[in-house]
């Protein structure tokens, strides 16, 4: 007797474990569930919400969670990459506007002062003109 039960659980065993005609995962989660806390109620919950989900979304449960985890992280490392672009390119345009107003400083000094020069260069001409 003990054989022959021995030799069907190995038969099950073996068909389950080869043919893949039962997801092994998927029942092997509540059955865990069900053997450590020893809540029927809760392990088949989780077993028909795991089986729900997979119909709606093609996969399963833990998954799904972590391909939009993954998702979640890619969009906020190309949203922080833009960011930093963002801000590089902000800081090389203020550093140029701040060039271009000290340049602009510097181009109208030496523009008063050659100005100067030349109104100087200017009355030292026409003063020599009375002299002679």
């Amino acid at each position: 007797m003990i054989i022959r039960f021995l030799k069907i659980s190995l038969f099950l065993t073996s068909f389950l474990f080869l043919t893949g005609f039962v997801p092994l995962p998927a029942v092997l989660g509540p059955a865990i569930t069900a053997a450590t806390s020893g809540n029927l109620a809760k392990a088949t919950a989780q077993l028909v919400f795991d089986n729900e989900f997979k119909k709606k979304t093609g996969k399963s449960s833990l998954s799904y969670i972590t391909e939009e985890v993954s998702k979640n992280n890619q969009e906020n490392r190309i949203n922080k990459d833009f960011r930093d672009l963002i801000e590089k390119r902000v800081e090389i345009v203020h550093q140029k506007l701040v060039e271009q107003n000290n340049e602009t400083q510097i181009v109208k000094d030496f523009k008063l002062l050659v100005e100067k020069r030349v109104e100087l260069t200017h009355k030292k001409i026409i003063q020599q003109k009375i002299n002679q």
